[in-house]
Protein backbone atom coordinates (compact mmCIF):
# COMPACT_ATOMS: atom_id res chain seq x y z
CA UNK A 1 0.00 0.00 0.00
CA UNK A 2 1.43 3.29 -1.02
CA UNK A 3 2.42 4.81 1.93
CA UNK A 4 0.38 8.10 1.86
CA UNK A 5 -2.65 6.04 1.61
CA UNK A 6 -1.47 4.07 4.51
CA UNK A 7 -1.30 7.47 6.25
CA UNK A 8 -4.82 8.55 5.80
CA UNK A 9 -6.55 5.04 6.26
CA UNK A 10 -4.80 4.94 10.19
CA UNK A 11 -5.83 8.58 11.09
CA UNK A 12 -9.18 7.89 9.86
CA UNK A 13 -9.08 4.21 11.86
CA UNK A 14 -8.11 5.78 15.18
CA UNK A 15 -10.89 8.04 14.31
CA UNK A 16 -13.21 5.88 13.92
CA UNK A 17 -12.17 4.17 17.11
CA UNK A 18 -13.58 7.42 18.51
CA UNK A 19 -16.83 8.09 16.81
CA UNK A 20 -17.85 4.87 14.79
CA UNK A 21 -20.11 6.60 12.67
CA UNK A 22 -20.08 6.74 9.18
CA UNK A 23 -19.60 10.40 8.06
CA UNK A 24 -22.05 11.70 5.35
CA UNK A 25 -20.64 15.43 5.19
CA UNK A 26 -18.31 17.74 6.61
CA UNK A 27 -17.61 21.41 7.41
CA UNK A 28 -14.18 23.09 6.91
CA UNK A 29 -14.30 26.56 9.03
CA UNK A 30 -11.89 29.08 8.60
CA UNK A 31 -10.86 31.96 10.71
CA UNK A 32 -13.42 33.17 12.63
CA UNK A 33 -15.85 31.16 12.03
CA UNK A 34 -15.56 28.44 14.14
CA UNK A 35 -18.07 29.63 16.61
CA UNK A 36 -20.55 27.29 13.95
CA UNK A 37 -19.71 24.51 16.66
CA UNK A 38 -21.60 26.13 19.76
CA UNK A 39 -24.51 26.08 17.70
CA UNK A 40 -24.44 22.08 16.74
CA UNK A 41 -25.53 21.55 20.24
CA UNK A 42 -29.19 22.91 19.69
CA UNK A 43 -29.10 20.08 17.05
CA UNK A 44 -27.34 17.33 18.52
CA UNK A 45 -28.85 13.74 19.28
CA UNK A 46 -25.80 13.83 21.74
CA UNK A 47 -23.09 15.88 23.05
CA UNK A 48 -20.56 16.35 20.58
CA UNK A 49 -17.06 14.73 20.19
CA UNK A 50 -14.34 16.57 20.06
CA UNK A 51 -10.37 15.78 19.32
CA UNK A 52 -7.62 17.51 18.96
CA UNK A 53 -5.59 18.09 15.53
CA UNK A 54 -2.53 16.70 17.70
CA UNK A 55 -4.41 13.28 18.85
CA UNK A 56 -4.61 12.02 14.98
CA UNK A 57 -2.01 9.30 14.43
CA UNK A 58 0.00 11.10 11.32
CA UNK A 59 -1.67 14.51 11.32
CA UNK A 60 0.93 17.37 10.11
CA UNK A 61 2.27 19.11 13.08
CA UNK A 62 5.01 21.95 13.17
CA UNK A 63 5.86 24.02 16.31
CA UNK A 64 4.19 27.08 16.30
CA UNK A 65 2.25 27.09 13.13
CA UNK A 66 -1.07 27.73 14.70
CA UNK A 67 -3.36 30.91 13.43
CA UNK A 68 -5.58 33.06 15.49
CA UNK A 69 -9.11 31.97 14.81
CA UNK A 70 -8.65 28.63 14.11
CA UNK A 71 -8.72 26.30 17.09
CA UNK A 72 -7.31 23.12 15.76
CA UNK A 73 -9.98 20.56 16.60
CA UNK A 74 -12.20 17.92 15.11
CA UNK A 75 -15.76 18.00 16.31
CA UNK A 76 -18.22 14.65 15.20
CA UNK A 77 -22.14 15.21 15.87
CA UNK A 78 -24.85 13.65 14.97
CA UNK A 79 -27.44 16.68 14.39
CA UNK A 80 -31.03 16.01 14.52
CA UNK A 81 -32.09 14.36 11.30
CA UNK A 82 -29.60 11.75 11.84
CA UNK A 83 -26.98 13.34 9.96
CA UNK A 84 -23.41 12.36 11.37
CA UNK A 85 -21.25 15.24 10.75
CA UNK A 86 -17.49 16.08 11.07
CA UNK A 87 -16.45 19.59 11.69
CA UNK A 88 -12.52 21.46 10.91
CA UNK A 89 -12.18 24.09 13.48
CA UNK A 90 -9.37 25.42 11.42
CA UNK A 91 -7.49 23.91 8.77
CA UNK A 92 -3.38 23.52 7.38
CA UNK A 93 -2.66 26.72 5.14
CA UNK A 94 0.17 26.64 2.53
CA UNK A 95 1.96 29.49 4.08
CA UNK A 96 2.45 27.83 7.31
CA UNK A 97 5.21 25.78 5.77
CA UNK A 98 3.09 22.83 5.30
CA UNK A 99 2.97 21.03 1.65
CA UNK A 100 0.31 20.63 -0.14
CA UNK A 101 -0.06 16.81 0.68
CA UNK A 102 -0.50 17.84 4.26
CA UNK A 103 -2.64 20.62 3.45
CA UNK A 104 -5.55 18.39 1.61
CA UNK A 105 -4.71 15.51 4.18
CA UNK A 106 -7.68 16.05 6.45
CA UNK A 107 -9.85 16.44 3.32
CA UNK A 108 -8.47 13.15 2.27
CA UNK A 109 -9.11 11.43 5.65
CA UNK A 110 -12.90 12.79 5.82
CA UNK A 111 -13.17 10.94 2.12
CA UNK A 112 -11.54 8.11 3.77
CA UNK A 113 -14.24 8.23 6.81
CA UNK A 114 -17.18 8.19 4.42
CA UNK A 115 -17.71 11.75 3.47
CA UNK A 116 -19.55 12.62 -0.08
CA UNK A 117 -20.01 16.37 0.56
CA UNK A 118 -17.87 18.96 1.98
CA UNK A 119 -18.42 22.10 3.14
CA UNK A 120 -15.76 24.70 2.90
CA UNK A 121 -15.78 28.15 4.68
CA UNK A 122 -13.09 31.14 4.86
CA UNK A 123 -12.94 34.32 5.54
CA UNK A 124 -11.93 36.79 2.24
CA UNK A 125 -11.23 40.00 1.01
CA UNK A 126 -13.87 41.32 -1.07
CA UNK A 127 -12.89 42.46 -4.70
CA UNK A 128 -16.58 42.87 -5.99
CA UNK A 129 -18.57 45.67 -7.03
CA UNK A 130 -20.58 46.33 -4.50
CA UNK A 131 -19.17 43.63 -1.77
CA UNK A 132 -18.74 45.11 2.24
CA UNK A 133 -17.51 43.84 4.67
CA UNK A 134 -19.76 41.33 6.33
CA UNK A 135 -21.50 40.01 3.41
CA UNK A 136 -21.10 36.30 2.66
CA UNK A 137 -20.59 34.52 -0.76
CA UNK A 138 -21.75 31.65 -2.67
CA UNK A 139 -18.26 30.77 -4.06
CA UNK A 140 -19.33 29.72 -8.07
CA UNK A 141 -15.75 28.91 -9.19
CA UNK A 142 -12.32 29.41 -8.12
CA UNK A 143 -8.99 30.80 -9.33
CA UNK A 144 -5.91 28.84 -8.13
CA UNK A 145 -3.19 31.50 -7.82
CA UNK A 146 -0.92 29.62 -5.90
CA UNK A 147 1.71 28.24 -8.40
CA UNK A 148 1.02 24.65 -7.23
CA UNK A 149 -1.51 22.17 -6.83
CA UNK A 150 -2.12 19.42 -4.45
CA UNK A 151 -2.17 16.45 -7.22
CA UNK A 152 1.38 17.25 -8.46
CA UNK A 153 3.16 14.22 -8.74
CA UNK A 154 2.74 10.48 -8.95
CA UNK A 155 -1.11 10.10 -8.69
CA UNK A 156 -2.97 8.66 -5.62
CA UNK A 157 -4.79 6.31 -8.22
CA UNK A 158 -6.40 4.66 -4.99
CA UNK A 159 -7.86 8.31 -4.23
CA UNK A 160 -8.45 9.80 -8.10
CA UNK A 161 -7.97 9.49 -11.79
CA UNK A 162 -4.76 11.61 -13.24
CA UNK A 163 -6.95 14.84 -14.42
CA UNK A 164 -9.67 15.15 -12.27
CA UNK A 165 -12.55 17.48 -14.24
CA UNK A 166 -13.09 20.79 -12.46
CA UNK A 167 -16.20 22.33 -14.36
CA UNK A 168 -18.07 21.35 -11.46
CA UNK A 169 -15.75 22.06 -9.04
CA UNK A 170 -18.57 24.10 -6.40
CA UNK A 171 -21.67 21.59 -7.34
CA UNK A 172 -24.11 23.58 -8.91
CA UNK A 173 -27.17 21.57 -7.08
CA UNK A 174 -25.79 22.71 -4.03
CA UNK A 175 -25.13 26.06 -4.59
CA UNK A 176 -29.27 25.92 -5.33
CA UNK A 177 -29.55 24.22 -1.59
CA UNK A 178 -27.84 27.36 -0.15
CA UNK A 179 -29.75 29.83 -2.27
CA UNK A 180 -33.03 28.58 -1.74
CA UNK A 181 -32.16 27.83 2.17
CA UNK A 182 -31.47 31.70 2.27
CA UNK A 183 -34.41 33.15 0.68
CA UNK A 184 -36.10 31.13 3.04
CA UNK A 185 -34.69 32.91 6.20
CA UNK A 186 -34.81 36.64 6.98
CA UNK A 187 -31.04 37.00 7.50
CA UNK A 188 -29.92 40.49 8.12
CA UNK A 189 -26.65 39.60 6.22
CA UNK A 190 -26.66 39.57 3.16
CA UNK A 191 -25.33 36.27 0.59
CA UNK A 192 -23.73 37.38 -2.67
CA UNK A 193 -22.29 35.15 -5.48
CA UNK A 194 -18.85 34.81 -7.08
CA UNK A 195 -15.61 33.71 -7.76
CA UNK A 196 -12.30 33.19 -5.23
CA UNK A 197 -9.27 33.52 -6.00
CA UNK A 198 -6.72 31.21 -3.83
CA UNK A 199 -2.83 32.96 -3.07
CA UNK A 200 -0.34 31.71 -0.95
CA UNK A 201 -0.52 34.57 1.64
CA UNK A 202 1.09 35.10 4.33
CA UNK A 203 1.61 39.00 3.20
CA UNK A 204 -2.18 40.53 2.34
CA UNK A 205 -2.04 41.42 -1.67
CA UNK A 206 -0.67 44.47 -3.04
CA UNK A 207 -3.07 46.90 -4.96
CA UNK A 208 -1.34 46.15 -7.93
CA UNK A 209 -2.05 42.31 -7.50
CA UNK A 210 -5.58 42.87 -6.28
CA UNK A 211 -6.19 44.92 -9.31
CA UNK A 212 -4.64 42.25 -11.42
CA UNK A 213 -7.14 39.36 -10.04
CA UNK A 214 -10.25 41.71 -10.44
CA UNK A 215 -9.15 41.81 -13.85
CA UNK A 216 -8.91 38.33 -14.27
CA UNK A 217 -12.58 37.97 -12.62
CA UNK A 218 -11.96 37.36 -8.71
CA UNK A 219 -14.12 38.38 -6.63
CA UNK A 220 -12.75 37.81 -3.17
CA UNK A 221 -9.19 36.23 -2.28
CA UNK A 222 -8.19 34.53 0.58
CA UNK A 223 -5.44 32.03 1.28
CA UNK A 224 -7.16 29.18 1.73
CA UNK A 225 -9.69 26.62 0.36
CA UNK A 226 -8.63 25.91 -3.44
CA UNK A 227 -6.54 23.08 -2.24
CA UNK A 228 -9.00 21.05 -0.62
CA UNK A 229 -11.66 21.82 -2.86
CA UNK A 230 -9.21 20.29 -5.79
CA UNK A 231 -8.37 17.62 -3.33
CA UNK A 232 -12.15 16.91 -2.63
CA UNK A 233 -12.87 16.81 -6.44
CA UNK A 234 -10.12 14.55 -7.12
CA UNK A 235 -11.76 11.94 -4.71
CA UNK A 236 -15.33 12.44 -6.26
CA UNK A 237 -16.76 14.96 -3.43
CA UNK A 238 -19.24 17.45 -3.94
CA UNK A 239 -18.31 20.44 -2.57
CA UNK A 240 -19.83 24.03 -1.36
CA UNK A 241 -18.27 27.14 -0.53
CA UNK A 242 -19.26 30.32 1.44
CA UNK A 243 -16.74 33.08 1.86
CA UNK A 244 -17.12 35.66 4.75
CA UNK A 245 -16.02 38.57 3.22
CA UNK A 246 -13.98 40.20 6.23
CA UNK A 247 -13.28 43.33 4.30
CA UNK A 248 -12.32 44.94 1.50
CA UNK A 249 -9.05 43.82 -0.48
CA UNK A 250 -6.06 46.17 -0.47
CA UNK A 251 -6.61 49.15 -2.55
CA UNK A 252 -10.55 49.44 -2.21
CA UNK A 253 -10.66 51.23 1.09
CA UNK A 254 -8.56 53.32 3.37
CA UNK A 255 -8.04 51.17 5.91
CA UNK A 256 -5.23 48.97 6.60
CA UNK A 257 -5.35 45.29 6.37
CA UNK A 258 -4.70 43.04 9.66
CA UNK A 259 -5.57 39.89 11.07
CA UNK A 260 -7.87 40.73 13.76
CA UNK A 261 -10.43 42.50 11.36
CA UNK A 262 -11.35 39.14 9.94
CA UNK A 263 -11.80 37.98 13.07
CA UNK A 264 -13.93 40.84 14.28
CA UNK A 265 -15.96 40.82 11.10
CA UNK A 266 -16.29 36.61 11.65
CA UNK A 267 -17.75 37.63 15.03
CA UNK A 268 -20.36 39.77 13.81
CA UNK A 269 -21.52 37.69 11.25
CA UNK A 270 -21.16 34.46 13.57
CA UNK A 271 -25.13 34.14 14.02
CA UNK A 272 -26.38 34.63 11.01
CA UNK A 273 -23.32 32.38 9.38
CA UNK A 274 -24.35 29.89 11.79
CA UNK A 275 -28.28 29.64 11.25
CA UNK A 276 -27.98 29.72 7.36
CA UNK A 277 -25.49 26.98 7.84
CA UNK A 278 -27.62 24.50 10.24
CA UNK A 279 -30.14 25.67 7.58
CA UNK A 280 -28.25 24.24 4.87
CA UNK A 281 -27.21 20.92 6.39
CA UNK A 282 -30.37 20.05 7.66
CA UNK A 283 -31.90 20.49 3.94
CA UNK A 284 -29.11 18.35 2.26
CA UNK A 285 -30.15 15.81 4.89
CA UNK A 286 -33.86 15.80 4.53
CA UNK A 287 -33.69 15.35 0.74
CA UNK A 288 -31.16 12.95 0.77
CA UNK A 289 -28.32 15.27 -1.19
CA UNK A 290 -26.07 14.35 1.12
Amino acid sequence: MNEQIQSIQQAADALRQIYPHPIKAAVVLGSGLGSFVDSLSQQCVKTPTFVPFEEVPNFPRQEGAGVAGHQGKWVFSEINNGLHLACLQGRLHYYQGYSMDQVVFPTRVLKALGCETLVVTNAAGGLGDGFQAGDLMLITDHLNLMGTNPLMGANLDELGPRFPDMSNAYDRDLQKVARSVYNEMDLQTRLMEGVYAGLTGPCYETPAEIRMMKTLGADAVGMSTVPEVIAANHMGMKVLGISCISNLAAGLSSQTLNHQEVLDTGKRVEADFSQLLSGILQKLSASAAV
